[in-house]
């Protein structure tokens, strides 16, 4: 199913999870835990917990930020407003945090293909350790971890997509499976392993004039082949004819015109459609 601007109905989905060890903090539904330490950098995750939290665990919605891999917080305003806005629906909602490895460095046409693949990499072990500490502590944090849905915007969306389907290694559990996810311009190295048997429903927001991360099939950051940092990947069109092709779930929401500054959507304009997809 496909939105262009306007949009409508589809998808009934699952959701996420999330858990505590070591809690930094705590304040009314929010709560903060350090969930790793990686390269002498601790990494942390909030939890914002439904309002008068029932006994019954709830869904759950992880949360990347964006930020070109350099930049970005997983406790700004807007994702604050964004995530108490989806918690006041019954969802558990946890954001994350992860290594920012270019930081102060270039991530262009001028970076290798190379360093970028690294680059999307670290983020995605990140978040994979991040959804390990979270399904240790399922019950600490009562939520249902058969209902957990993972979104990411940007570079997030890049990190979630390329843990899923593009890394050869992982420690996940082998019987755990994502709900559904939830990609804001967001795209994949490959589609080779999104098939009948590893696809979840998808949700997927992206601007059709992206010249960051490609809309349908193009070059990240549109370099040139001749270019260090050429690197072919698939945009949320690609990825939704593809799920089409294979009759699984998928609304891809398609902003006409829009850059790929786009990604930052307003909030109550995405809060809505994420809980129209759960």
């Amino acid at each position: 199913m496909k939105n262009v601007c306007t949009f409508s109905k589809f998808l009934i989905l699952s959701l996420v999870i999330l858990s505590c060890r070591s809690k930094e903090s705590s304040s009314n539904n929010l709560s903060t835990y350090k969930y790793t330490t990686v390269d002498n950098e601790a990494l942390y995750l909030d939890v914002y917990k439904p309002p008068n939290d029932a006994k019954k665990s709830s869904p759950v919605l992880i949360y990347v930020h964006g930020g070109g891999f350099a930049s970005g917080k997983r406790n700004s305003k807007k994702i604050k407003k964004f995530a108490n806005a989806i918690s006041a629906n019954g969802i558990t909602v946890i954001s994350i945090s992860y290594r920012l490895t270019r930081k102060y460095k270039t991530f262009n046409c001028s970076t290798s293909s190379t360093d970028k693949i690294k680059t999307i990499d670290a983020a995605s072990e990140d978040v994979q350790n991040a959804i390990n500490y979270i399904l240790k502590h399922e019950n600490t944090l009562n939520i249902d971890t058969d209902k957990m849905v993972i979104s990411g915007e940007s570079a997030g969306a890049e990190a979630i997509l390329n843990l899923i389907y593009n890394r050869t290694t992982s420690t996940l559990p082998e019987d755990f499976k994502f709900a559904g996810i939830i990609s804001k311009a967001g795209a994949l190295l490959s589609l080779t392993n999104i098939t009948k048997d590893s696809a979840v429903p998808m949700q997927l927001f992206h601007s059709t004039e992206d010249t960051k991360v490609p809309y349908s099939i193009g070059s990240h950051h549109n370099c040139n082949k001749s270019d260090a940092g050429y690197l072919e990947m698939y945009g949320s069109r690609s990825i939704a004819s593809h799920l089409k092709t294979i009759n699984k779930p998928y609304h891809l929401i398609s902003l006409k015109g829009g850059t790929h500054g786009m990604s930052e959507l307003p909030r109550h304009f995405f809060s809505r459609k994420v809980l129209g997809f759960f």
